[in-house]
C-alpha cells in the first residue's frame, strides 16, 4: 500500500520525503498525501503531563529551558501552545507571564487556585500589542498549526526587538515522535536544520539549537529513575536522537516587508475558572467587515 501511494505521488510530480506516518512507521510518505494537521486537545495534554512519564518529560525539558534562559527577571514572558507545564519555571522572576492557547487546542485554567493567566486565542491573531513581549516560548504549537506562517508572523510582531524565542518541537529522528501515546507524535516533526530553516524563512535568526529528552517513553520505574543517566548518555553517544528539538532565535528587525494595511479585529477569551476546557470557533465575514462569532 505504501509503495502504491509513493508511486502515485511520483506520478503526479510529488517529491517523496522520508517522514513518520502513524500507520506506516519509518517508511516514506509522499508530501502531497500527508494527513491534515490537527491540534492535540488541551485536556489530553494535561492528562499526559499528570502521568509519571509526563512529569519526567517536563522535568527534562524544563532543565534545558533553564539552561537556555537562566534569568528572565523583569521581563514579559508569553507562551504559545500548551506551555503551562513550563511557564511556571519563569513566573516567579518574570514581570508578567501569559499563556496563549490556540482555539483549536482548547484552553484550561492556569495557575490552579489563582487568578487566570491563560487566554484562548486565534493562532494567526494574537491579542497583544506590538513589541510587548521579551521572551516567547512555543510548545505543542508549530507541529500542529495549519496557519504556521501567519502564527510565526504574529509571534514576530509581538516580540520586542531585543527579545528571544524558543521553539520546542518533536524531533524527526527521536522515538517520541513514533509512538502514538506520546504527545510529541502528533503533527509534523522536525530535524534541527528544518526547524532552523523554518524560523529563518519567517524573519527569525536561529542562535542555537539543542536536542533533548533521550529517555524512552516508558512507565517502568527503573527507566524513569534512570532519566538523568539517559540524558548524559544520549548527549554523548547519540546526540541526534533525542525526543525534542529546541531552537532559540532572535528577531530579524530588518527583515520586514511592506504590506497593505488591513483592518483586523483581535479577539480572545479567558479560560474559565473550572477544570474544563473552553473552545472558540472563529468566523470572519470579509464581505461586510463583520466581527467574529463565537
Amino acid at each position: 500500500m505504501v509503495r502504491l501511494l509513493l508511486l502515485l505521488g511520483c506520478a503526479e510530480g510529488i517529491t517523496p520525503e522520508t517522514t513518520w506516518h502513524p500507520r506506516f512507521h519509518f517508511l516514506p510518505v509522499p508530501l502531497g498525501l500527508r494527513l491534515r494537521l490537527m491540534w492535540m486537545d488541551a485536556v489530553d495534554l494535561r492528562e499526559f503531563y499528570a502521568t509519571t512519564t509526563g512529569r519526567m518529560a517536563r522535568s527534562v525539558i524544563r532543565q534545558n529551558l533553564r539552561q537556555m534562559w537562566p534569568d528572565v527577571s523583569g521581563q514579559n514572558v508569553l507562551g504559545v501552545g500548551y506551555t503551562t507545564p513550563y511557564l511556571g519555571l519563569f513566573r516567579p522572576e518574570a514581570a508578567r507571564t501569559v499563556a496563549a492557547m490556540p482555539a483549536r487546542q482548547g484552553v484550561l485554567h492556569w495557575p490552579p487556585n489563582e487568578p487566570g493567566l491563560t487566554a484562548l486565542v486565534h493562532e494567526s491573531e494574537l491579542p497583544f500589542a506590538d513589541l510587548s513581549m521579551d521572551r516567547i516560548l512555543m510548545v505543542h504549537a508549530v507541529e500542529s498549526s495549519e496557519q504556521l506562517r501567519h502564527m510565526l508572523r504574529e509571534v514576530w510582531r509581538v516580540l520586542s526587538d531585543s527579545g528571544r524565542l524558543i521553539v520546542v518541537a518533536p524531533n524527526r529522528r527521536g522515538i517520541w515522535a513514533r509512538l502514538e501515546r506520546s504527545p510529541f507524535a502528533h503533527g509534523q516533526p522536525y530535524s534541527p536544520p528544518q526547524l532552523s530553516r523554518l524560523l529563518r524563512d519567517n524573519m527569525f535568526t536561529p542562535i542555537r539549537s539543542h536536542v533533548g529528552l533521550y529517555m524512552p517513553p516508558s512507565h517502568a520505574r527503573l527507566m524513569l529513575s534512570a532519566a538523568p543517566a539517559w540524558e548524559q548518555i544520549g548527549r554523548r553517544l547519540f546526540p541526534a536522537f533525542g525526543g525534542v528539538v529546541m531552537v532559540e532565535a532572535a528577531k530579524e528587525i530588518y527583515a520586514g516587508q511592506l504590506t497593505e494595511k488591513r483592518e483586523m479585529r483581535r479577539a480572545f477569551a479567558l479560560a474559565p475558572p473550572g477544570g474544563g476546557a473552553n473552545r472558540l470557533t472563529h468566523r470572519r465575514n470579509t464581505a461586510n467587515n463583520g466581527g467574529e462569532k463565537a
